[in-house]
Parts: C-alpha cells; structure tokens; sequence
C-alpha cells in the first residue's frame, strides 16, 4: 500500500521528471540528502532508475577536511539543507448500482446489487535539498577516502554510487485510507418467499510517520585517485565505474534477459524447485520476508563476505540452506535468478502478488503466460486504441480462473474482455514485462507439481 500512494504522489507531481519513489518504508530513512546510494540492475520491466541503500552517508567515506568540520557545517543552515513545503490531496469515490426483475409464472426473482470504492489522503509535504553549487564547493574541502572498504569493493565490482541531494519528505505523520463495499440481495417468490441479503468490505489503511522520505533524487559521483566528482551527463562522460547497461523493450529483447537470468533456475531438480518455489510464494504472503531474502541475495551478489545465508523463517530456510551448500558459481547465478525474480515481483502490487498464488492453486499460470506473451506481440509501449490476443487463451475451464486473469492483467495497465479485444489505459509496458517475468518464473518453478 504504501508503494502505491508514494507511486501516485510521485506521478502527480513530477509525471515525466526524475524523481524517483522510495518503494518501502522500512528503508526510508536512507534515502535522505547525503545518502549513497547504488543503482539496480537494470531491467526491461525497470526502464527507469531505481536504488538500492549501501548504510552509507557521504562524510564517512570522505577524508577529514582542515578544519576537521562534518559535511554538515559546510552549508548556510547548519542542517545542510534548503526546504520548500507543499500539500498533496486526492479524494476517489465511486459507486455503481444495479438490479435486475424477471417474472415468469408462478415464479418472480429479484436481484439487486451495489458496489463502492474510495480512497483519500492530504499530506503535507517538505522539499528538502542541498544546492548542487554547495556540493561542488564541498570537493575542494573534502577528497575521498580511497582506502575505505566500501570505496575498494565498489572498485573491484566496478559498480557506480550516486549521493541524494534531493528528497520530498513529510511535514506531519499522513494517513491513507481504501475502502472498497459490496452490497447484494437475492428475492425469489415460489410458493413461498425466500429473501437474503449480503455485504462485503474490505479497509486498508497505512501511517506514514513525520520526516518519512518519500522520493528522492541522486546524482552520480566519478572517483578517481582520491578526487571525487558530480557526474551530470554520465551517459556521455567516462567514469570510474562501468555504467548501467540499457535494454530496449520489444518482446524479444524480454525473452532473451529473462532466459539469460533464470535459466540456471531450469536445470533445478525436482526436490529443488518445490523449495525454491515454497521460498517465492512466502515472500510474495509477507513482505518481511521479501525484504529479507532480497537483502541476503544482494549480499551475495555483492560479495561483501558478511553475508550469512541463515534464517529464523522456516518458510525461507530450505532454499537459504540449499544456497549454503553450492559452489560459488552457482551461488552467484542462483542468487542473481532470485534477485531478478525480487525485481519483478516488486514491481507488482499487493493484490496482483494475491491473485498470482491464486493462480498458482488453480494451476493456471502456464495460461496466463501465454496470455501475457499474446499481449505482448503488439506495441503496447505506444498503442492507445484497440487491439486483439488470441480468445483461445483467455478460455478458461472455469469462470473464476478467467475473472482472476482478467482482473490481474488489468492492474498492469491493459483491459480485456472476452472476446479478446484490449486497451491499454496507460502506459503499460514495463507494467506488463514485471508480470510476464513473474508467470514465467513461477510456471518454471511449478513444474515439479
């Protein structure tokens, strides 16, 4: 939940800028002004950047200056930051009612029918950021510490760091509410009346605490021999590090990353899939335990040495166990086949990771696959009318199997009907690559069932 009320903040705000959204509030506090951060990954289903926290701020990786002051002191304000405040509303609500009357002697029924949405937040939010010329000032004040731990390892996987130096925080603690109602009654008048009536609804509801990073925006260092510089154009510049890499977003271009990532993951044995598989489905139910295993395959990737693949979860210690005992190749390639899988599922929301166990029970997921891949043959990255997929996939044995695809795909961005016909009703893309990724995965693991 909070992932969608940042997301939709952010969209309001700065729909086609850089500001980048903190996806969990668990990690909000190190994303604030001075912060280090660590680019992902890059993804087709992630075009954008996104961030990974490293526990670092940039005055513990710098040399002490002359004056032995922190980075702190540098700036007018002694906070180190400049702030502009601003409130943020949105009011949702929807209802639809129905009913319907038939008669046929001796026998009449009655249906009737309502339903209602609504969600709604106002926040007051403070921009805070540290002026760029203050940070290039700082360079002559402060050189890199080189010989820093973190510094070398970055160095030897050649990886990039960038420094947030702007974030869009709360002034006051915020509350968000959902709420969706159903209402239904059923009259049927034999000989004699029967009549019954029922109610459904469903609240949600998050707290966001005062001082919570919202978003944030980073710019890229360039370190070299204990100098340090703001990388402003470093699509064009030489740095340090290697730079990210960028995928382009055809269908075929998924199909190959998604292979060149968890194929690795095809050679599994049957007794191995059903644990890694057991690991997946209780991280999608509990978003602790996401967090957890994506910080253990992140470790491991980084190969920091700290990482100690144990755990308290019994759901998440079978494949913790299993990793253990690998080779380090193979650790590496399985670590980097769940951590691209994390990915994925991240970019879901909580409802779509429900109805994907769901799917899971049904034994569906091999369909909505093919489903998926159906919708992605045509150039939904630009398409704003109406196009078709193959009506044969979206037959299900049962109609409920049918609703739950249906209602998944939708949440990606693409309404469907029956008949096959579809729209995109935003720019689904990337959207619609998490979810394909996900199925394939998924169907993957599945297949010792």
């Amino acid at each position: 939940m909070f992932k969608k009320v940042i997301q939709s903040i952010v969209n309001q705000m700065d729909p086609r800028g850089d500001l980048v959204p903190v996806h969990s509030i668990l990690d909000h506090e190190h994303f604030r002004p001075l912060c280090l951060v660590r680019r992902k990954r890059k993804a087709i289903f992630h075009p954008s950047p996104c961030y990974k926290r490293t526990w670092y701020r940039l005055d513990d990786v710098l040399l002490p200056g002359e004056d032995n002051k922190s980075t702190e002191s540098l700036f007018p304000n002694g906070d180190g930051q400049d702030s502009r405040q601003f409130t943020v509303k949105k009011s949702v609500s929807d209802r639809v009612d129905g009913s319907l009357s038939l008669c046929v002697d001796p026998t009449s029924v009655e249906l009737k029918g309502a339903a209602s949405f609504s969600k709604q937040w106002s926040i007051k939010l403070e921009k805070n950021y540290i002026p760029v010329p203050e940070l290039e000032a700082l360079k002559t004040e402060r050189k890199m510490n080189v010989n820093h731990s973190f510094i070398q390892q970055l160095k030897k996987k050649r990886q990039n760091l960038y420094v947030v130096h702007e974030t869009i925080e709360t002034l006051e603690e915020a509350s968000y509410e959902e709420s969706t109602k159903a209402e239904g009654s059923f009259m049927s008048q034999l000989y004699a009346k029967f009549c019954a009536k029922g109610t459904r609804e469903n609240k949600q509801s998050i707290t966001i605490p005062k001082g919570c990073t919202l978003a944030f925006r980073a710019i890229q260092l360039a370190i070299t021999d204990g100098s340090w510089d703001l990388e402003y154009f470093p699509e064009e510049s030489r740095s340090m590090f290697v730079s990210d890499g960028f995928s382009q977003g055809k269908l075929g271009a998924l199909e190959e990353e998604v292979k060149e990532n968890c194929q690795v993951l095809s050679k599994l044995s049957s007794d191995l899939l059903i644990i890694f598989l057991k690991a997946i489905k209780a991280v999608m139910r509990d978003r602790n335990l996401f967090q957890e295993l994506t910080q253990k395959m992140e470790a491991v990737l980084d190969e920091t040495g700290s990482c100690k693949l144990e755990t308290e979860s019994p759901d998440l210690r079978d494949l913790l166990s299993s990793l253990q005992y690998s080779s380090r190749h193979l650790l590496l390639k399985l670590a980097g086949a769940i951590a691209y899988t994390l990915d994925a599922l991240d970019e879901l929301t909580e409802d779509q990771l429900l109805l994907l166990l769901e799917s899971l029970e049904e034994k569906v997921v091999s369909q909505q696959l093919k489903l998926v891949e159906s919708i992605l043959e045509h150039d939904i990255e630009h398409r704003k009318e109406h196009f078709s997929v193959d009506a044969s996939v979206l037959s299900f044995s049962r109609e409920k199997e049918q609703k739950i695809t249906i209602a998944m795909v939708e949440m990606s961005g693409v309404k469907l009907q029956e008949d096959g016909s579809a729209v995109c009703m935003e720019e689904a893309f990337s959207a619609v690559a998490a979810l394909y990724v996900s199925l394939y995965v998924l169907d993957l693991l599945s297949n010792s069932d």
